[in-house]
């Protein structure tokens, strides 16, 4: 028997509650893998995990941006809980640093507390990226939100440093080290934050998975027209070719990478002793609806599913049952009750928060589909409301508005708001989504207020601020 294996058998006989490693990804749309019926994208690895667990089909960001819903994942509160409305702008380094989640309680606090050893790899974005926070004591984090994928300014044991190599080689590195560091006395829990596949696209990425996808004809993209609200910002050209290839080489990279991970866990033979999770921060458009980016893609800032839903993996072998697929609605907000119960830990003001555990979904035990439960999004102005089979977005104050028959519209083409047949369809969707915002939005805070364009934000939001009210540019 190898060292690492005594280690994890040594682990499997003292730990009662499983090992936790949470693989988090920048803007990976949940129409990228391969187990997701993508003939043309290679996902090898996240297609392994998903044989040997549960991929949820309609798992939903709170916010199509990657620091409001980080935090939401973070904390199970929703933006106008939590204060994060945008990207965070500033205040990551520095004499500005601002904790943006100050005082406010995260599953990491909890695991802490409960003995789990905690580490984190990679990108954090949720501001004062130097000092360790929520319970993690290894901390190795990316200086701001994203990079160049070579030379990558990150955070090593407190110092500002631009690691060489590949950004998704190096913060594997990392976890693998924290990995290799766990004597089985405790449980531990790793966040292993991929900046990939957000952009830069072109240049960044190891040139022979780039040249891989040479013949690809990224039918699985189609390239619709230039939506009108498009930003000037996004990559668009005559040829989108050179962004495809470079974005499907990073999901790629990040899957190989994935798969060092799932093969660093077997050889410790902890594998059946870890709760094993792969999911996005928010989804993307590659072409979709005539947009390249996810809800800030667009202003207005958009709610399309290829924007707010992403990819979610759940895997345990013995615990999870293998090669399911569930097509229940669940959110971010859901995510912090389901990995608590999931460890058997109590979560904090509970009572106070959205989200309810899925967790008898992932014992595979029988529960009434939630069709009655509506997915609930906001991005500052911007607030969706979604069914199985209706979506309804309301823009504050003056909109435009949107509602698609999803049953009948899948892909969002037709937008049913004037039509004279649909007005008391969307009343009702309108008095449910202010009915249920009003029970949960900290109106010192309420992102329908605040001036968020998708430009990212400066400082905390309102009162929270001490004074200083956060600038959305």
């Amino acid at each position: 028997m190898s060292t690492n294996q005594k280690q994890g058998s040594t682990q499997a006989s003292r730990n009662e509650q499983p090992n936790i490693v949470v693989i988090l990804s920048d803007d990976h749309g949940a129409w990228a893998m391969g187990c997701a019926g993508n003939v043309e994208i290679r996902t090898p690895n996240l297609d392994r995990v998903a044989d040997q667990g549960m991929r949820f089909s309609s798992f939903f960001c709170t916010s199509p941006v990657c620091s409001p819903a980080r935090a939401s994942l973070m904390t199970g509160r929703i933006p106008s809980q939590h204060g994060v409305h945008d990207w965070i702008r500033d205040g990551n380094v520095g004499e500005s640093a601002i904790q943006y989640l100050q005082g406010q309680t995260a599953y990491t606090d909890v695991l802490a507390g409960a003995g789990y050893v905690c580490g984190l790899s990679g990108k954090w974005h949720l501001g004062d990226s130097i000092t360790p926070q929520k319970g993690f004591t290894h901390w190795f984090a990316h200086q701001s939100g994203g990079s160049n994928y070579y030379h990558a300014p990150m955070i090593r044991d407190g110092e500002l440093v631009n690691e060489p190599g590949y950004l998704t080689d190096v913060i594997t590195d990392d976890a693998l080290s924290f990995l290799d560091r766990q004597d089985g006395s405790k449980p531990f829990y790793l966040s292993v934050h991929y900046t990939a596949p957000h952009s830069p696209w072109i240049d960044n990425h190891p040139q022979d998975i780039v040249d891989s996808y040479d013949s690809c004809k990224f039918e699985t993209c189609p390239q619709e027209p230039k939506h009108p609200w498009s930003l000037k910002t996004a990559p668009w050209s005559d040829d989108q070719r050179e962004n495809l290839k470079g974005y499907f080489a990073a999901v790629t990279a990040m899957d190989m990478n994935v798969g060092r991970i799932v093969d660093k866990l077997d050889s410790m033979d902890i594998r059946k002793d870890t709760l094993l999770i792969y999911m996005g921060d928010n989804g993307f458009n590659c072409g979709h609806h005539g947009i390249w980016g996810k809800g800030n893609g667009t202003f207005p800032q958009n709610m399309f599913d290829t924007s707010v839903k992403v990819p979610a993996i759940f895997s345990q072998p013995g615990i999870i049952p293998q090669g399911q697929v569930c097509d229940n609605l669940v959110s971010g907000y859901d995510f912090m009750p389901t990995l608590l119960a999931y460890v058997g830990c109590d979560q904090p003001s509970a009572a106070r928060l959205p989200g309810s555990s899925f967790h008898s979904l992932l014992l595979g035990e029988s529960a009434p589909m939630r069709e009655q439960v509506v997915i609930y999004d906001e991005y500052g102005p911007v607030r969706m409301i979604r069914t199985t089979d209706w979506k309804y977005v309301h823009r504050y104050p003056y909109g435009p508005h949107e509602m698609y028959n999803l049953a009948e519209d899948p892909d969002e083409k037709h937008n049913l708001i004037d039509l004279p047949g649909t007005q008391e369809q969307s009343i009702a969707m309108r008095g449910e989504l202010e009915a249920w915002f009003a029970l949960y939005v900290d109106p010192l805070i309420d992102g329908a207020r605040e001036g968020v364009t998708g430009f990212g934000q400066i400082g905390l939001a309102g009162v929270h601020g001490k004074g200083k009210k956060a600038y959305f540019d």
